[in-house]
């Protein structure tokens, strides 16, 4: 605490020197420097001011602070300013901060399950598309028979290796089987009952 204190103490001259208005004077003279912590500075406002961390906060009186305490320091200096003028505001938005990465990382995680498994599907919704275009003389129903066959085995072997049985799953796995469906003219609950009964599910 300290050893930011002094830091803070030495730069405000210089940067009050180079930042013009009332609101930014008052934020720096109201600003208390709370720690200095892997190359930030971070300085708080007093709670319920938060107008006074909008001054600073501006890129242009931001940037005057960083290079001013990275030329101070030797090194890098990034600026954080924070609602709280003590270490234990300072411990809270780290903490804040946290759980807010926590939580991204877990949104990242869920679309990036969910881009998988969209993918997946839709390769073998193409898959039976393909083997659909293949058929010869599909108004014949033996041939279609073959195709419907062909297309359940397909599915069930996609269905055996899903681990994720999510909503977005169960709605692109259902759009399979409504192609082979369309495709056999054969209702849809049937072949969902094929496909799960070769999956082993039933």
């Amino acid at each position: 605490m300290a050893e930011v204190a002094e830091l803070w103490q030495k730069i405000l001259p210089q940067v009050k020197a180079g930042v013009t208005g009332i609101g930014v004077w008052t934020a720096l003279s109201s600003a208390v420097p709370i720690a200095l912590e892997d190359g930030v500075l971070v300085i708080g406002v007093p709670g319920g001011q938060s107008e006074l961390g909008g001054h600073l906060r501006m890129p242009s009186t931001s940037r005057l602070i960083e290079s001013t305490a990275s030329a101070a320091c030797g090194s890098q200096t990034r600026l954080r300013v924070i609602d709280g003028i003590t270490q234990n505001d300072w411990d809270l938005t780290k903490r804040r901060d946290a759980e807010r990465r926590r939580m991204q990382e877990a949104d990242m995680v869920k679309m990036k399950a969910e881009l998988e498994s969209k993918t997946s599907w839709e390769s073998v919704y193409e898959k039976i598309s393909r083997e659909y275009a293949g058929v010869a003389n599909r108004s014949l129903p033996q041939n279609r028979g073959r195709f419907f066959d062909a297309a359940v085995s397909i599915v069930a072997d996609a269905r055996r290796q899903q681990t994720n049985f999510d909503d977005m799953n169960e709605r692109s796995f259902a759009r399979c089987l409504e192609r082979i469906s369309q495709y056999t003219e054969i209702p849809s609950s049937y072949v969902a009952f094929e496909v799960l009964k070769r999956a082993e599910e039933i």
